[in-house]
């Protein structure tokens, strides 16, 4: 028998990531998966633009994602820039009609088109859905009571109500990624700064999306933030519930985790929180075998 030929290991791994990723790629072809890009994360912009290198990928291997982006870091840097003090009743961002402009700005002009700008220059299609291009993201006034039950005024903050699911879905049927700030107009065309968790957890709700990611700067769900070993790779909606009760699952999590509770509920098959700042968390989070962050299960 001759002998066998010399073979590079490395290139015969790489083989094997792709057989593996196979399966999964057959599996989620066609389907759609709702990113929600956020946090302090944005303002790394070498893990942005690896990030965007990923979501090309899904699309090109048959997947159709969307993206959905805040943008909170940015709006206070444009905010001071313009001598407005943010204000934050129940964590959410008190908008009058000043900081209303700011943020359309910020989110559809600045942050919205770099991403359609880097996904083009890396050779993807991408295209802004917003109140200055082809508004898809539909809302009312968000009422929020009070300590003593009475509504709380916080100005233009609203939450989604409604979406333009044909354009959506013809959007990702061209190839085009779309990309969505989180500013909603109501019935009148008037803007609503909206949460960008809740939005992306509306949208990926009003078209039954295969999933719901949001990226992040933190890994996922802990049992104690300061023992990593108890990230928790796989939980379901009913443990969800008790580390919420229990104040384990806290802070700015909460409305995070509520949000894909609601999503899991309308019909959305996973919803998982990963690591931005991870190389190529989304691809290992959907396409291995074994995931990196935290999925969330009905």
């Amino acid at each position: 028998m001759s002998p066998l030929p010399h073979f590079d290991n490395d290139a015969v791994r790489k083989a094997d990531v792709l057989l593996e990723a196979l399966n999964w790629i057959r599996r989620f072809r066609g389907r759609h998966v709702v990113i929600k890009l956020g946090g302090s994360v944005m303002e790394e912009q070498e893990a942005v633009r690896a990030f965007l290198t990923d979501v090309i990928f899904m699309e090109a291997v048959g997947m159709r994602p969307i993206l959905v982006h805040g943008g909170g870091k940015a709006i206070n840097a444009a905010m001071a820039g313009a001598g407005i003090e943010p204000r934050f009743v129940q964590g959410r961002r008190y908008t009058d009609d000043a900081t209303l402009e700011i943020v359309a700005k910020v989110l559809a002009g600045d942050i919205c088109q770099s991403l359609v700008d880097e996904i083009i220059r890396q050779g993807g299609d991408a295209v802004g859905l917003h109140f200055d291009t082809l508004n898809c993201l539909k809302g009312r006034k968000l009422m929020l009571p009070g300590s003593d039950g009475a509504p709380l005024d916080l100005g233009r903050v609203g939450e989604v109500t409604d979406i333009d699911r044909d354009l959506l879905l013809m959007t990702c049927r061209e190839g085009r990624i779309p990309v969505l700030p989180s500013v909603a107009l109501d019935e009148q065309g008037g803007k609503l700064n909206v949460n960008a968790d809740t939005a992306a957890a509306a949208v990926a709700r009003m078209i039954q999306a295969e999933k719901l990611v949001f990226l992040s700067d933190v890994p996922g769900i802990f049992l104690d933030r300061k023992d990593p070993s108890t990230l928790q790779s796989h939980l379901n909606a009913a443990r969800c519930r008790e580390l919420i009760r229990d104040g384990i699952i806290d802070a700015g999590m909460v409305p995070k985790v509520e949000a894909a509770l609601e999503a899991l509920e309308a019909g959305v098959g996973k919803v998982h929180i990963i690591d931005a700042r991870i190389p190529h968390s989304v691809l290992l989070e959907i396409y291995s075998n074994q995931g990196i962050g935290t999925e969330i299960v009905r």
